[in-house]
């Protein structure tokens, strides 16, 4: 059974190819710039070219590109977007316009033939395929498992933060299990555009499942032995853009927080982090200070009286290297970059039963 788990971060996107029929560290792997990292790039090209912009193609993360066109418009140069690809900036195409992209139709964009064309999309599968095939390696997979960090569309008016947060709370209280946040593609929520746009990119016909990126790192650090041989952890992901944590008994959530990576020093993460632990962090201090939120499970959920094991994974775990935390850095796998992935390929054996024993075979060893 070969999977190829994809986890479209902001500064990378993290690929693996996992075989069943082999050891985990064997998989071929991929660490290359994210989707929205290598549009920023064309866009600033376009800038220095000195070229109108023209965006098609589908709503994807923004962050990098998002700045980069900001940057463009500020260097009095036009930009022009279809609708799907204007949301990539902003769910409101009023607010989008307000920015000064010009919102025109498939048609339209069509015609901007001096334009620079950029087509947006969080998944190249074909430019994977190409990268395999230049190595040789046979570019067919059974399965894929795709990743994502989704805000949600949000009401307008409504916090992106806070609509986000409260999605993850929503899947906590309806099922308290870190593997809940696995979707097949017919059970991704309307309102989590980005993420139905990452499935609609999809040109092959395999099962397939999508997890956020937060839980998939999360899902990924359990793998490591000495993660996951604790009876409680908190599990901390430092990706480039958002800071999430999770205080579990395995797959079992007892709290969380999550917060913008970039806004926090590490004696902030340290702190928010030993309050969550003592059950002190209160919702108003993490939104306040820009970050999302804080949820707390039932009062009948409380962890125990000891300290859980901390855990930590993402490109920014330097933050905490000498933290008080005492933080053991993940490798599941013997990756941490590939953490994200490792738990993509759990949450495709937990959607799709009928691979689970070959596949946690070899990914859950010791657990079996």
């Amino acid at each position: 059974m070969r999977i190829l788990a994809v986890d479209a971060g902001t500064g990378t996107q993290d690929i693996l190819l996992f075989d069943s029929s082999a050891p985990p560290e064997s998989s071929l792997k991929l660490i290359m710039p994210s989707a929205t990292a290598i549009a920023a790039r064309r866009i600033r090209r376009a800038t220095r070219d000195g070229r109108a912009l023209v965006l098609t193609g589908v709503t994807m993360g923004g962050g990098p590109c998002t700045q980069a066109l900001d940057q463009h418009l500020k260097a009095g140069l036009k930009a022009y977007a279809t609708p799907d690809a204007a949301r990539t900036f902003d769910d409101d195409l009023d607010v989008v316009q307000s920015m000064g992209v010009t919102v025109v139709s498939e048609d339209e964009a069509k015609r901007f033939e001096d334009a620079s064309h950029i087509e947006m999309a969080d998944l190249d599968l074909e430019a994977i395929r190409r990268a395999f095939a230049a190595f040789e390696v046979d570019n067919d997979f059974d399965g894929l498992a795709l990743a994502c960090l989704d805000h949600g569309a949000a009401p307008p008016g409504y916090s992106d933060r806070l609509f986000r947060f409260e999605h993850l709370q929503r899947v906590v209280e309806e099922r308290n299990d870190l593997r809940a946040f696995a979707y097949l593609p017919d059970e991704v929520p309307d309102y989590l555009t980005r993420a139905r746009a990452l499935l609609g990119s999809v040109d092959t016909d395999v099962p397939i499942v999508f997890l956020d990126t937060g839980p998939a790192a999360a899902l990924g650090a359990l793998q490591d032995p000495n993660v996951a041989q604790q009876d409680e952890q908190l599990v901390i992901n430092l990706g480039n853009m958002h800071a999430l944590a999770f205080h579990l008994r395995g797959t079992h959530v007892y709290s969380l927080f999550e917060h913008h990576t970039g806004l926090l020093s590490s004696e902030e993460i340290e702190s928010l982090s030993q309050r969550l632990m003592a059950g002190t962090l209160r919702h108003e201090d993490v939104f306040g200070s820009h970050g999302h939120g804080v949820f707390y499970v039932a009062a009948g959920e409380k962890p125990s009286e000891g300290h859980p094991f901390v855990a930590v994974t993402g490109p920014r775990r330097a933050k905490l290297r000498a933290s008080a935390l005492k933080p053991y850095f993940a490798v599941p796998h013997g990756d941490m970059m590939l953490s994200g992935c490792f738990g993509l390929v759990w949450a495709f054996a937990e959607k799709h039963p009928q691979h689970r024993e070959e596949i946690l075979a070899r990914l859950l060893p010791s657990a079996r």
